[in-house]
């Protein structure tokens, strides 16, 4: 890795409670069910609440690796940084690159339905206007921009108030739900079962898009260079807000099928919470819902601005990409350019989204691409912890449960789904997550030709670092960069 000197990120920033709320708003709650709820469920049908499930299990396997992985390496480049030292400098490009590109589509994916839904709160009839929903995404899109650029402790008062009413919104519909709602059909236990998957295939659809799902909750990860205690904070964060989105997640989507119709969920899209919000309280509760889906929205663009910013920053501070990413303004402590080219690429990306189609579209298109993505680079993360801590696994049986064998099954899990889908998917969304992939062979064998220091790493090794038992800040600047602290091997 780069030893690079100058300014680094603001540490410090956050504290353990800012950052729960920034893993739970990175996997955008109300927002992931708006956008994925009809993908999922034309994917696997009543089994949704079970794609659901059983991506979680796995998916906390990867949590946990993350976790350990981060009481290492403090790093903005997460795993990027885990995969390059571990397993190969090429292997951690490209996971690095993938969450990179999936957070740039995902700036199409999530602006579409924040202007969207800002249309519905005026005119329902708005929402479906793709030219008109793309132009108030983009000016929302804007402003996150701006926000991030404005520094840690700014973007998380933001995230505060955004996630905070969007929360208190979802919490509010829930109660609602057990003794307002009319059911179309019982709940039925066979719903989080394997009864209603189209076999193996179907299985891998349905994972796919659940993956999707609980994408996000490691913006803490990326935040560890300003998190106060980060080899702990950042982990704990991430779990934490793991598990919440999942309640929050099987709650409605149990909701859903009790709630709605098939019909009524193709039928309405990316408002399915509207629709459910109207159910469950005729008059307000759709408005209400709307404007959950809104926040949420709004407030995922901001903690995925700061994934791939931060990414960018790691990577040009590791001269893996131009060194210019890795500035940090002088004032906000932010990477600035990284930001502003950011923006750049994804209001391009807004402009060409309207040759595609109509929102729908592009949300099907985009949620497949980055599930592929996504299962990527958490599989190659899940496998780096597993070997980074390998010499430790026996030491205990918690050690073998939670450091190997459960980060080792989210990574072959994540491995899975990823294949098993290739030959699923639609030409389109193959073409956008393989093709976005392809992409980074082009900087990373530039790169690695011009000599980058990334590409001869000091391996990642658990053990070894107990030994040498080094002491350094938990929040690092760009000068100390390469030290990394030894941590006991126990959770």
């Amino acid at each position: 890795m780069s030893n690079s000197s100058g300014r680094g990120l603001q540490p410090g920033a956050l504290g353990m409670f800012d950052t729960v709320v920034m893993a739970i708003a990175g996997s955008a709650p109300a927002y992931s069910l708006a956008a994925t709820t009809a993908v999922l469920v034309g994917a696997v049908g009543l089994a949704s609440p079970a794609a659901l499930l059983y991506c979680a299990i796995p998916m906390l396997g990867i949590a946990l690796a993350f976790s350990q992985l981060n009481r290492i390496d403090v790093n903005a480049g997460a795993s990027y940084s885990w995969v390059g030292r571990t397993l190969h400098p090429f292997l951690g490009f490209i996971s690095g690159w993938a969450l990179v590109v999936s957070a740039t589509i995902f700036m199409v994916a999530g602006s579409l339905p924040a202007g969207a839904m800002t249309l519905a709160l005026f005119d329902a009839s708005l929402a479906e206007n793709t030219a008109l929903a793309t132009v108030v995404g983009a000016g929302w899109f804007l402003v996150m921009l701006l926000v991030v650029l404005g520094g840690a402790r700014l973007t998380v008062r933001a995230q505060l108030l955004m996630s905070g009413v969007e929360l208190v919104i979802l919490a509010l519909f829930l109660g609602l739900a057990v003794v307002r709602a009319d059911s179309a059909r019982p709940f039925d236990w066979s719903w989080l079962g394997f009864e209603h998957f189209d076999g193996a295939p179907g299985f891998a659809a349905g994972a796919l898009v659940a993956a999707f799902y609980y994408w996000g909750w490691d913006v803490a990860s990326n935040l560890s260079e300003e998190t106060r205690n980060s080899r702990r904070t950042t982990g704990l964060a991430g779990i934490v807000g793991l598990c919440v989105v999942f309640l929050l997640f099987e709650a409605f989507t149990i909701l859903v099928n009790m709630v709605l119709t098939e019909r009524q969920i193709a039928d309405h899209g990316a408002n399915v919470l509207g629709v459910l919000g109207d159910e469950i309280w005729p008059g307000p509760g759709g408005k209400l819902l709307i404007v959950a889906v809104m926040l949420s929205t709004i407030a995922t663009l901001e903690t995925t601005l700061i994934q791939v910013t931060r990414s960018l920053f790691a990577m040009g501070r590791d001269r893996t990409m131009p060194a210019a990413l890795g500035r940090v303004h002088r004032h906000w402590n932010t990477p600035w350019v990284a930001i502003l080219v950011v923006g750049a690429v994804a209001l391009a990306l807004f402009l060409g989204s309207n040759a595609l189609g109509s929102v729908g579209e592009i949300l099907g298109y985009a949620i497949a691409a980055m599930g592929l993505q996504i299962a990527l680079y958490y599989g190659l993360a899940g496998l780096a912890a597993v070997v980074a801590y390998r010499r430790t696994l026996l030491s205990s049986p918690k050690r073998f449960l939670l450091g190997g064998l459960w980060p080792l099954t989210g990574s072959l899990f994540m491995f899975w789904i990823f294949v098993e889908s290739l030959g699923e998917l639609s030409g389109p969304a193959v073409a956008i997550g393989i093709g976005g992939l392809a992409i980074g062979l082009v900087p990373m064998f530039w790169y690695w030709r011009r000599g980058s220091d990334y590409y001869r790493p000091a391996a990642l090794d658990a053990e070894r670092a107990v030994r040498s038992d080094y002491r350094v800040p938990d929040s690092r600047t760009a000068a100390d960069s390469r030290v990394h602290e030894g941590l006991p091997t126990d959770f």
